[in-house]
């Protein structure tokens, strides 16, 4: 094994980190980066890729590498000084990164080193470019008080976001219910049930997302059911039984900013802002996209609905509807959740998923023990080539806990780097929310848990298999943000897989793998319920581009009125008038989704017919999946993306396998 240590200089070491000593780090790099640019730029050499480009890569790693643990640990810590850390530390960064793209002298430089640049498929054009647009979204051609105004405004805007996330995870952690009576309780899973129970034999349910979702999809009460899904969909907001987090004025705050931003920089909108960045080329084409997919799913989801409430033989609530879609899955497939999670044991998905990458990538994954770790549930594994050399590595930390953020996501931990011949490989996390191992140390996983396991598995293949050792245009770095979840949703297809599920399985207490019945009763129920799942994420993504692009800063209300308007052109369910979604909706308002929560199903239709070559073909094709590596999962930001996905498809990419894979005619009603 060569380059077994090369790496772990380079990560956090969590075994020993303080706040304190992070904070103190990043602020002291900070001034020392300043002093290093200044220096740079009063040097009259001769401006070149090399002596300017590569010192900025480089300071820009570096940067990155150690704010990547205060980012991290804010996150999944039940800590405040890591919060406290974070929060103080957000502005410094946002200062300084907004005063490095308003660098006129740094503009100039890059501007003269594109100039002098001969080859324009080299991946350092495709940087300098990213660069240069940068530095014109970041205001560089404004006056030197537009400058400060946009400087202000950026300030504003991450500790308004952060405030948000902030208050959704302490909302959701103040929340619980205490339960006397067993009967209550019945059909929660067995693993909820014996975590949740204390000594004098009682029961407090929390509100995390394996309760949450084991509450919605499997408690007869159904007076329980609604309780769950108000505090859910009430979290920090004026609805809430706590409503000291209440993120209405945040909503508010965030939205002026942004549309400010947008302004003094020239766009009319933040919608138009947020596009300059992404594949699709307008806010109008993004919309007909999304009315277009709307329309050719009503008629499935009203199908659906229509079954769901001659199941409930009464008026369905929002609170109904997981609940009748997992008993009507359990009548006509004869599969429930239950049932099928006693195959999955968290080890068994883990080494069945690393067995696809090894086939269709030619990489190894093992565990390292001896890398410190922040949980004692936390695994480091290293990924390792053909070649037997270490190429990268990754934290899995998959199990719900208090104080850590609900939701599953990846994350950079260090970007790969490769800089006149100085290197650093690829390490990421990979955070979930699954429910905890049980007394025994068992973790049962359930389909749905497993699917966003492949998602965020995907995400990281992209982040370790790039070819780029630029780290601005690396992994997922200057990919476009609607391109950005191509690879992780076409990851989630291999879970529907016999072949990958069964090498996913071993029964808990038998050892059998899942068998093929059980499998197929899967594969039959797996588009039940697609129809009313895609009219949601059409609701969020319309909402979303809506609030963005239709922004009068004359009328910044809380938005609960726009999204009303959008439900009543899409949502086939009636929602409750103390419903709050907006302000727990993260992704929009305080993660990198902002009038691009399209991209989930935008990529969801590259991603459908990236896979239906596989389909056409053999599952796992190394061929293909060679291809597809060399095309997508390589290239980072040095290409354009949908050009990759053309050499890969031999074609532009089309509706129909997506529609398809859902149960959708695809007829417009």
């Amino acid at each position: 094994m060569t380059q077994s240590n090369s790496y772990k200089s380079t990560l956090p070491d969590f075994s020993s980190l303080t706040a304190k000593e992070a904070q103190t780090n990043l602020k002291s790099l900070v001034k020392k980066q300043r002093m290093a640019i200044d220096k740079l730029l009063k040097n009259k050499q001769k401006i070149t890729f090399e002596s300017v480009v590569n010192p900025i890569e480089e300071m820009q790693h570096e940067l990155s590498r150690t704010f990547s643990p205060i980012s991290h640990l804010q996150n999944v810590l039940d800590q405040p000084e890591w919060r406290s850390t974070y929060n103080s530390c957000l502005p410094l960064l946002t200062d300084y990164g907004t005063e490095l793209s308003q660098n006129t002298e740094l503009e100039k430089a890059y501007k003269t080193i594109i100039d002098n640049l001969d080859d324009q498929k080299d991946p350092k054009f495709k940087l300098l470019e990213q660069e240069l647009r940068n530095f014109t979204l970041n205001g560089v051609n404004l006056t030197k008080t537009k400058k400060q105004k946009f400087k202000d405004l950026k300030t504003r805007l991450s500790t308004a976001e952060a405030n948000f996330s902030q208050n959704v995870q302490d909302s959701t952690d103040a929340w619980s219910l205490h339960i006397n009576n067993e009967d209550e309780l019945k059909g929660i899973s067995r693993e909820i049930l014996e975590q949740a129970k204390d000594n004098q034999d009682r029961w407090k349910l929390i509100l995390d997302y394996p309760t949450y979702h084991s509450v919605m999809t499997h408690a007869e009460n159904r007076s329980l059911r609604e309780r769950f899904y108000k505090a859910w969909s009430t979290r920090a907001s004026d609805q809430a039984e706590d409503t000291q987090w209440n993120n209405e004025e945040n909503i508010k705050n965030i939205l002026s900013l942004r549309h400010q931003l947008a302004n003094i920089v020239g766009y009319k909108n933040f919608a138009e802002y947020s596009l300059a960045t992404k594949m699709a080329n307008s806010t109008n084409e993004i919309i007909d996209f999304l009315d277009d997919l709307a329309k050719k799913t009503k008629s499935t989801a009203r199908n659906e609905l229509t079954i769901l409430e001659k199941a409930a033989d009464h008026n369905l609530e929002a609170w109904d509807i997981s609940y009748y879609l997992e008993k009507t899955k359990q009548q006509n497939y004869a599969i429930s959740d239950e049932e099928l999670k006693q195959y999955l044991p968290k080890e068994n998905v883990q080494k069945g998923m690393f067995n696809v990458a090894k086939t269709l990538y030619a990489i190894s994954l093992r565990k390292n023990s001896t890398v410190p770790v922040w949980h004692d549930s936390v695994e480091f594994i290293e990924v390792i080539d053909s070649k037997d050399h270490i190429i990268g590595g990754f934290y899995i930390d998959l199990f719900a806990r208090n104080g850590k953020r609900s939701g599953a996501w990846m994350d950079e931990c260090v970007i790969k780097k490769n800089l006149n011949g100085n290197k650093a490989l690829p390490i990421g996390y990979l955070v979930c929310n699954f429910t905890p191992p049980d007394k025994n140390g068992i973790s049962l996983l359930t389909h749905d848990d497993v699917v966003t396991w492949f998602h965020e598995f995907g995400h990281m293949l992209h982040h370790l298999l790039t070819k780029i050792g630029l780290p601005s245009i690396s992994g997922i770095n200057g990919v476009p943000w609607d391109a950005v979840e191509l690879p992780s949703q076409f990851m989630e297809n291999f879970a529907w897989n016999y072949e990958v599920l069964k090498d996913c399985s071993k029964h808990h207490k038998t050892e059998k793998y899942l068998p093929k019945e059980l499998f197929s009763k899967l594969q039959a129920s797996r588009n039940f319920g697609a129809g009313l799942a895609m009219l949601r994420q059409i609701e969020f993504a319309l909402y979303d581009m809506t609030i963005h692009s239709a922004y009068d800063i004359k009328k910044n209300d809380n938005t609960l009125r726009t999204l009303e308007s959008v439900r009543k052109k899409i949502t086939l369910i009636k929602t409750p008038s103390y419903n709050r979604f907006p302000m727990s909706f993260s992704h929009i308002f305080s993660g990198g989704y902002a009038a691009g929560y399209y991209s989930y199903k935008w990529a969801e239709v590259l991603a459908a017919d990236a896979f239906s070559a596989f389909e056409d073909s053999h599952i796992l094709n190394k061929e293909l999946a060679n291809k597809f590596k060399r095309e997508i999962l390589e290239i980072g930001g040095s290409k354009d993306i949908m050009q990759g996905f053309i050499n890969f498809r031999g074609r532009k990419p089309s509706l129909e396998p997506l529609l398809k894979q859902c149960g959708i005619a695809g007829a417009s009603r």
